[in-house]
């Protein structure tokens, strides 16, 4: 069947017009964490081993299916009665919400009634689109980010077993997100990148970036460079985490992305990756990843990447084998801690099922 696009299309190039198009009435305060928050939730210390070791990626089921369309509340306190001074009233601090909700995206409909504000599924072999809901917006991407520092580090073919070191530079001071790997913690290139694109370590990928040639100024420039090389033209980078909101992408231009990182076998490897031991100093440590899909029998991921920060919501992108096809997934702007894997289930079961209402109401939503 055909499938058609969504009717709807909303651009947002900045945090200059997000705030126009919600008419200025919400401040968007610092983000408490980003990434980290999602490693060091599933991230956990290993009994002490005599090696390092890394878990291969699982492997799922593909079946065949048929195709279906595609689809401030002011807050006042007020003291005691028996308070002998003036009643004060107090705003609450405005909750923080993401540029796609300011922008007013998630007013969107689809048939599958997803948590995203913007969702796109292409066929990676036809570049058949299977589901496109709002996927010209350009929004803050998160960790998406580090996708494209490990397309640059693989391509500057830097030795992976040369040793780095995270310095204060590494930490973060925008949005003071937590880390396991302290300052002066040494391990290869390769590790780090391990970790960045597994558990999405931030101090990782900024470390990465600084030991490029040049330092972190000419890697920046690299990946914008690289994004413009595979006609990435919503796409652009300030630094190499997604801790910054500067970091912004499109649907399509990420699907791009996914399409040629996953040409690449060891950022396909390493983002699938479940499970990873480093020793820092002499103590094992281990690591695990961010998507709890890799480790669904369900689902066969030949790449993944999530992330998050307040201005972008809960972010994925996958390439899966799913109904019988090669797929690449995007999701971005979702909105509840667990909603991006709720989308992406509801995703599989439409294309598995091709019943867009099924999908849509029968998946118990974990939305946090």
């Amino acid at each position: 069947m055909v499938t058609p696009k969504m009717n709807v299309l909303t651009r947002v190039g900045s945090l200059g017009l997000a705030l126009v198009v919600a008419g200025a009435l919400v401040n968007v305060a610092h983000a408490q964490t980003q990434n980290a928050a999602e490693h060091t939730t599933h991230a956990h210390h290993a009994k002490a081993k005599s090696h390092k070791g890394k878990a291969g990626k699982s492997t799922g089921k593909s079946s065949h299916a048929h195709h279906a369309v595609a689809a401030t509340h002011r807050t006042k306190v007020h003291p005691s009665k028996a308070a002998v001074h003036p009643v004060v009233h107090a705003d609450a601090e405005p909750a923080k919400v993401s540029f796609g909700q300011m922008a007013g995206l998630h007013n969107t409909q689809d048939p599958l009634a997803l948590k995203s504000s913007v969702a796109y599924v292409l066929d990676q072999d036809t570049n058949e689109v299977l589901l496109n809901k709002n996927s010209d917006a350009v929004l803050p991407i998160a960790s998406i980010t580090k996708l494209m520092t490990a397309m640059v580090v693989n391509e500057a073919n830097l030795p992976m077993d040369e040793t780095l070191t995270v310095a204060q530079d590494d930490v973060d001071t925008e949005k003071f997100s937590r880390s396991r790997l302290r300052v002066g913690t040494q391990l290869t290139r390769g590790e780090m990148l391990h970790l960045a694109l597994m558990s999405s370590e931030n101090r990782a990928a900024h470390a990465l970036g600084r030991y490029y040639p040049g330092g972190l100024t000419a890697f920046v420039s690299a990946m914008n460079a690289k994004a413009k090389s595979l006609g990435m033209n919503d796409t652009r980078y300030v630094e190499p985490t997604g801790l910054s909101s500067q970091n912004q992408s499109s649907a399509r231009d990420l699907a791009t992305l996914v399409k040629a990182a996953y040409k690449v076998p060891l950022i396909r490897e390493l983002t699938t990756s479940p499970q990873y031991e480093v020793e820092v100093g002499h103590r094992p440590m281990e690591f695990h990843t961010t998507n709890q899909l890799v480790r669904s029998p369900e689902w066969n991921i030949g790449l993944q990447k999530t992330g998050y920060i307040t201005e972008a919501g809960q972010c994925m992108v996958m390439q899966a084998k799913l109904a019988g096809r090669k797929l690449i997934m995007v999701l971005l702007d979702s909105a509840g801690k667990y909603s991006r894997i709720g989308d992406a289930e509801r995703i599989r079961k439409w294309l598995l099922t091709g019943q867009p209402q099924a999908a849509a109401h029968g998946i118990r939503s974990t939305a946090g």
